[in-house]
């Protein structure tokens, strides 16, 4: 029996090769998610991110929970690219570019202990788009993890205490994919079967919207309607690993 909850999920998205191009992509798959939730019924907090110029996303970090979430996304983890052309492109050229998606489960707290001399809290202004303060407080917490060196933080909520609670969840979640791993395993291969090197050719699924058409690699599936599918109506992808598994 694994020892995590499969009803709440950290979802992390970090854009990978192609510049500002990437991080615009991995804010349409953060969109993506965030309006599947919503059609589900499930809860959907905005826990960490960090803006590009172009106000993508570098990184995107929520907390999505609701009933058979990580069943459902578990599939979406690993690398997503993208070929189309880039708003910054004024060539009109068809760019290619990445973006990784890692699923994380949430663990309890009593599957998963963590020393208080192991970490260290502090706390900052929560930012928004473009990097301003939003907050007049420190209310965000950002937490470092001295053992594995690996630093988290929350900035979505505005108690300080509520926070610190959200960002232990995604150490915890962190800590349980390194404990499953190999004694001595580098921290940055952890989740490689997920992100790998997030270059073009380590891909799991291929948005290409010249011809409107997702390609997923692992299934030898293809899926028209891109826009409607980055709309949040995902469950065409979703049932169709369903109906794979059940084979």
């Amino acid at each position: 029996m694994e020892s995590f909850l499969t009803d709440k999920i950290i979802l992390e998205i970090r854009a990978g090769t192609g510049g500002e191009e990437a991080s615009l992509f991995a804010a349409d798959l953060a969109r993506m998610y965030q309006k599947y939730a919503l059609k589900k019924g499930w809860s959907f907090v905005i826990l960490d991110y960090s803006f590009s110029d172009l106000k993508g996303y570098k990184t995107f970090i929520a907390e999505i929970s609701g009933s058979g979430v990580y069943e459902a996304l578990k599939n979406e983890a690993g690398v997503h690219r993208v070929q189309r052309v880039p708003k910054t492109e004024k060539s009109g050229r068809v760019h290619t570019s990445t973006a990784a998606v890692a699923i994380l489960p949430e663990v309890s707290a009593k599957e998963i202990e963590i020393n208080p001399q192991d970490i260290e809290i502090s706390f900052f202004r929560s930012s928004g788009p473009g990097g301003q303060n939003v907050n007049k407080v420190e209310t965000a917490v950002r937490i470092r993890h001295f053992p594995t060196g690996l630093v988290v933080a929350s900035q979505s909520e505005r108690s300080q205490a509520r926070n610190r609670e959200l960002a232990l969840n995604i150490l915890r979640a962190k800590l349980y994919e390194i404990s499953k791993t190999k004694v001595g395993q580098q921290i940055e291969n952890l989740r490689k079967n997920q992100i790998g090197s997030m270059e073009r050719s380590e891909k799991i699924r291929t948005y290409n919207f010249p011809q409107d058409r997702i390609t997923d690699h692992r299934l030898n599936k293809k899926f028209s309607h891109i826009e409607k599918i980055l709309e949040g109506d995902l469950e065409p992808i979703v049932e169709a690993f369903r109906k794979k598994g059940g084979e």
